[in-house]
């Protein structure tokens, strides 16, 4: 879909016949639709100057204009369709007229599905995810590093401005993403932010129907998707309903004098980020709208999901990617942001067109409790309904991290913290579809939240992996890559630049030139504990024992009826002789455990097992 937008302008334009005043059309989205969606209703926003003064009208079998909304703007109109499910695919002329005589037609199309479009199946605890940033991840094209017409070019000696990865970058890499064991990437934002600073994050949308130029194209996407599907990988799209960019095409014409919430203030509001007022039970009407209706940013108008255009808008696109670009996944920003109802309404429509689909939502608290509230399956007090099916597990993340850098203490286990926030699990319907991470994009890197301690990083990984959920790593964290852990705050200094993926780069984390000792442990570290995760069963959706830590061992085991998986962790500093009678209903009759990650066989029969100071130890039970 190469120059979708100016291919699309060009066709419109030749369908123009003047009449009186010439009106033209600037922007149609969604561009076209498809035959045999689950929902029946389809909204289509048409922009161009006064294009209010037209009455639109179709004749197609199978689809119905049931409704022409006129907005406040003039060069609006909102076309609301009704498509019969069995409405055959192709293309229909929407004719545009001026008291009855015809200005011009617009060719929409319905397309055909893919086979097997509906029933999709999402990520879920069968997979490993890896998250990638991609203006940091390689850097595929660079003829597309600087675009004529974006804000920003590359200067990939700002920190914070744009280096120049992109997806052609990432499907040069697609091979080492699937030998080290991932099996879905969740990419940051790709759509167009044409911002004047900080584009290369992604989370300030200028166009939700447009991959950045300096990403790539339309198409690019689309080859991204289908070259990793073919490896077994799933493309996971990171979504963004809070909040648009201010250069957004519409942001100087909007459609309606509520398009953004606080539109008509002279000055910013922003949100008092205070997400726990949608739990609270005493809370004030006052703290629910400073929270979910102030902007997230000067740069990122808040929008209102309860004008019923909008939510449809938004909707819509969702929709439209999933199926357009055959996506195996969604990830959703700031989760907790937008106006809940519309949250519920959004997730709710993609899962019924979707019914094996996944969705991971964004709730940054400690609180498993706050947390939980927005799964799907929760039975909430306030009456509050959700339909999300993932989402980040915060709670464990900061925990674990905390419990890695905890110095020991005589009255209480080191890993007690850990072992507690993973027994607040009955407060989930689904704990195992929930996203496990040790760090990500806004976070500090593993290596550098451990203080760089290597087996302090080494034990952090093995507990990733062990414990329930979909494991995520993040892009670098395989080579112990480091943050500016002088300036943590500014998240760029987080986002460095993969090694290899730039020509010129003195070391190659692709393929493995150039890497330090520890870092190329590091990485084989996690090919294997990713490899062997992928084909066992017991790791992925397996029961789960844990027993209270003692004496600074904390023990961990996953199983199912093929296999048995016992994780054990020792804090102290000291080589411990782990007494194994204690464990023994799940022991009994086990004689060996093999390490997963050096192949090393321990004889279990003795009653004890040798654990290293500072160390973790994942084994396979026979």
């Amino acid at each position: 879909m190469r120059k979708l937008f100016t291919v699309l302008l060009v066709l419109l334009q030749l369908h123009v016949l003047a009449v009186g005043k010439k009106v033209t059309i600037d922007h149609i989205e969604p561009a076209f639709w498809w035959a045999g969606m689950h929902h029946p209703t389809l909204q289509v926003l048409v922009h161009g100057e006064e294009i209010s003064d037209l009455m639109p009208s179709l004749s197609k079998e199978g689809v119905v204009l049931e409704e022409v909304v006129k907005v406040e703007n003039p060069n609006y109109l909102f076309l609301n369709l009704r498509i019969d499910q069995a409405v055959q695919p192709g293309k229909f002329p929407i004719v545009f007229k001026r008291k009855g005589k015809e200005v011009f037609t617009y060719e929409y199309e319905l397309k055909k599905r893919r086979e097997g479009a509906a029933s999709r199946e999402g990520f879920s605890n069968k997979d490993i995810m890896y998250l990638i940033t991609p203006d940091r991840f390689a850097n595929g094209n660079p003829d597309n590093d600087s675009v004529e017409g974006m804000r920003e070019g590359v200067d990939r000696n700002n920190p914070a401005g744009r280096h120049g990865g992109d997806i052609q970058g990432i499907i040069d890499q697609l091979d080492y993403i699937q030998a080290m064991g991932f099996t879905a990437i969740w990419v940051n934002p790709l759509l167009e932010n044409n911002m004047e600073k900080y584009s290369y994050h992604g989370y300030a949308t200028t166009d939700y129907y447009k991959i950045d130029p300096r990403f790539g194209t339309n198409d690019d996407y689309l080859k991204l998707s289908a070259e990793a599907k073919k490896r077994g990988i799933k493309l996971i799209m990171d979504q963004i309903e809070n909040h648009c960019g201010s250069f957004h095409w519409w942001h100087d014409d909007l459609p309606t004098s509520n398009w953004y919430n606080f539109q008509d203030s002279k000055e910013v509001i922003y949100s008092s980020h205070n997400r726990i007022s949608l739990a609270d039970p005493y809370t004030s009407q006052s703290d629910l709208k400073m929270h979910s209706d102030g902007w997230f940013d000067t740069i990122m108008p808040d929008m209102n999901q309860r004008n019923p255009l909008v939510a449809n808008y938004l909707i819509q696109n969702s929709i439209w990617w999933i199926e357009y670009a055959d996506l195996g996944g969604v990830r959703q920003d700031t989760y907790a942001y937008p106006d809940a109802e519309f949250m519920a309404e959004w997730s709710k429509r993609i899962m019924k067109e979707y019914p094996s689909f996944n969705i991971v939502g964004e709730e940054w608290t400690k609180n498993p409790a706050i947390v939980s509230r927005w799964q799907k399956g929760k039975v909430n007090k306030n009456g509050y309904t959700s339909y999300l099916p993932s989402l980040m597990d915060f709670p464990i993340q900061e925990t674990l991290i905390e419990v890695l850098n905890k110095e020991t203490e005589p009255w209480k286990s080191t890993f007690s913290d850990v072992y507690e926030m993973l027994s607040n699990d009955f407060l989930y319907p689904d704990p195992y579809n929930l996203v496990v991470f040790a760090d990500n994009h806004d976070t500090p890197r593993l290596y550098n939240a451990v203080h760089e301690n290597k087996a302090l990083f080494k034990m952090g990984l093995v507990y990733l992996f062990s414990v329930r959920g979909i494991p995520q790593i993040y892009y670098g964290t395989e080579i112990m890559m480091s943050g500016d852990v002088n300036n943590p705050k500014d998240h760029s200094t987080l986002r460095v630049d993969m090694p290899g993926g730039w020509a010129g780069d003195t070391s190659d984390a692709f393929k493995g030139k150039g890497l330090s000792d520890d870092a190329k442990e590091a990485q084989q570290l996690i090919k294997k504990l990713a490899n062997f995760r992928k084909n066992t069963t017991a790791l992925q959706d397996g029961k789960l024992m844990h027993f209270v830590p003692r004496d600074e061992i904390y023990v961990m085991f996953r199983y199912d009826s093929k296999t048995k998986v016992m994780s054990i962790f020792n804090k102290k500093t000291d080589t411990m002789e782990v007494e194994l009678e204690r464990y023994q209903e799940q022991l009994e009759g086990i004689t060996k455990g093999k390490d997963v990650v050096t192949g090393k066989v321990y004889d279990l029969s003795k009653g004890t097992i040798s654990l290293e100071g500072t160390s973790a130890l994942m084994l396979v039970l026979e």
